[in-house]
């Protein structure tokens, strides 16, 4: 359980600011306000999926292969071609082949962090991790003092009260053990804009989030008679150390994010992936990534602006051990279809031309093959100094890519793409104002937008 927020931590809302290009804190509040409004019209993306592949997919298997380097190096697969001359990927994407010209390929993105609980702080909020003094990485578990992830950033610099949330992410919690890995919630902003986390599996026949559903008998205007009595209640707390306790307050934050979901029916009727056909079940793939991948696209279309499909539990990815034959049997499998699947419903609605989708994991793998201690079967270990991720829709050019590795896909020979640039680019396909900041709880003022826009997504031409 995320642990609870210290009151020297309680940080009013009035001290996260967006300011103006001097950078100032304390700049004039309708100014910051104007400016987001300006920048979010001048929005590519409307909603972002962000399918992140936890523990570390394998790019000299999947996006950068290197059929000419030597055997232990270059694995068991060979490349294919695609649909766009010149570029090859692993042999076990046929349909993601076929659909080359749709997305780009970053190769060169890099950073160094080499553990699975650093590296996804780093990936989904573009900030390092500090390990407290005398500790290991295992003491960077979540925490209510992390830098916010991208979804309670957005959510912060733009409340919703349309019952759509800002960020939603399944189908699973990052959670080894007694380890809740950082970066998937809202940190110091407080549990008012944690994503919603959803920890079920939409290919399950019971499928249903009972938290959108109301109880047999209680009607919309019962609810709304029901959140009136709980108001009064609220008000009649006469205590003034009650009433500015953070359990309470955090308590009274997420009644009413409840309640603006329950009366909401888009989000509602995006949960109810039973109304899809079998047809289209079946052509996401019937298993949790698919029909994860289904859903996702499902929130996509009731409108909520990030949505980060978890894919697997925290090291589904992380092939340390049989590396081939769980890439070729179970996980490239699902993910060619699903993926597949999800671009062509984007692309037959129209809705890629304002969906940004991202594929990546939080790093990748290394370069030359290895046995563990007491195993048989030879896998890949962590790697974070080259790796890839897939990017499509919203403006990024389709059919190209962006980097280049060395002969053995260690590291980058061209420009190199960190986290951070990564999030900067999110948040700028968002219409997020390129001087947004946030205050942390040691007063210190943050710049969302920490990186460089990808350019070359965009343009056409490496950096």
């Amino acid at each position: 359980m995320p642990e609870p927020v210290s009151p020297r931590f309680q940080v009013d809302r009035r001290r996260f600011l967006e300011v103006g290009a001097a950078g100032v804190v304390g700049a004039a509040l309708p100014f910051s306000q104007a400016r987001l409004a300006r920048a979010a019209e001048a929005a590519r993306a409307k909603s972002v999926l962000i399918v992140m592949l936890s523990g570390g997919p394998s790019q000299l298997d999947m996006w950068d292969p290197k059929p000419e380097a030597p055997s232990e190096i270059r694995g068991e697969f060979s490349p294919i071609g695609t649909s766009v001359p010149g570029i090859h990927i692993g042999e076990h994407m046929p349909r993601l082949a076929s659909q080359m010209d749709r997305w780009s390929i970053l190769r060169s993105m890099a950073h160094v962090e080499h553990n699975h609980l650093l590296a996804t702080h780093v990936a989904l909020t573009g900030r390092p991790t500090p390990i407290p003094r005398g500790g290991s990485d295992l003491d960077r578990v979540e925490s209510r003092n992390d830098f916010p992830n991208l979804a309670s950033a957005l959510d912060f610099l733009r409340p919703r009260n349309d019952g759509i949330p800002t960020g939603v992410s399944l189908p699973n919690y990052f959670i080894e053990g007694p380890l809740t890995w950082p970066g998937q919630y809202s940190g110091f902003l407080g549990p008012r804009h944690d994503p919603w986390q959803i920890n079920q599996d939409p290919n399950d026949e019971k499928f249903r989030v009972d938290s959108l559903s109301l109880q047999p008998g209680v009607t919309s205007p019962r609810l709304h008679t029901r959140q009136q009595m709980l108001e009064q209640l609220n008000r009649g707390v006469e205590s003034e150390v009650l009433r500015g306790h953070p359990r309470i307050a955090s308590f009274g934050e997420q009644q009413e994010v409840a309640f603006s979901l329950l009366t909401s029916a888009k989000v509602a009727e995006a949960f109810q992936i039973q109304r899809e056909s079998d047809e289209s079940r079946e052509r996401y793939g019937r298993n949790k990534f698919g029909q994860s991948m289904l859903l996702a696209r499902r929130l996509v279309e009731a409108g909520v602006p990030i949505v980060q499909a978890a894919m697997g539990i925290v090291q589904t990815w992380d092939t340390h051990v049989d590396n081939w034959g769980r890439l070729k049997n179970t996980l490239l499998p699902q993910l060619d279809m699903g993926l597949a699947a999800l671009m062509d419903d984007l692309h037959a609605t129209g809705r890629i031309e304002d969906t940004l989708v991202i594929v990546m994991g939080e790093f990748g793998r290394t370069p030359r093959i290895s046995t563990l201690p007491g195993e048989k079967i030879p896998g890949r270990d962590h790697w974070a100094s080259a790796y890839s991720g897939l990017f499509a829709g919203a403006g990024v050019r389709g059919g190209q890519v962006i980097g280049q590795t060395d002969a053995i896909a260690a590291y980058p020979l061209s420009r190199s793409w960190s986290p951070a640039d990564v999030c900067t680019t999110i948040f700028d396909a968002l219409g997020v104002a390129e001087d947004a900041v946030v205050v942390d709880p040691l007063g210190r003022p943050n710049h969302l937008l920490n990186g460089e826009v990808i350019a070359p997504l965009y343009s056409g031409r490496d950096a």
